[in-house]
């Protein structure tokens, strides 16, 4: 092969090289992009997950105090300190678990 002709195969090389390197920049980029937002999603998963937890033990809150059968002003006044009790556990476990 002549000079010429090795030379026009380099260039066609070097522009190959710099494509594919683009290419792998350009993917770099959305793979990241893609991270974050796995990370963002996974955080409002456990962000709902955590307030449905606490919806169900309201509800189990209600049940329980609804079954007792006193006075509202009683009822209201235990349905507090039942989630006082239940927020209190909730932090030991938190601490515990750290």
């Amino acid at each position: 092969m002549n000079q010429e002709g090795l030379h026009t195969e380099l260039n066609a090389l070097e522009r190959k090289v710099q494509l594919l390197l683009n290419e792998y920049q350009n993917a770099k980029n959305e793979l990241n992009i893609l991270k974050s937002e796995n990370q963002e999603l996974k955080s409002a998963l456990k962000q709902r997950d955590e307030r449905i937890k606490d919806f169900q033990n309201q509800d189990k809150i209600s049940k329980i105090v609804g079954s007792i059968g006193k006075s509202e002003e009683e009822t209201s006044e235990m349905k507090g300190k039942i989630d006082e009790y239940i927020k209190e556990i909730d932090k030991c476990i938190l601490h515990l678990t750290r």
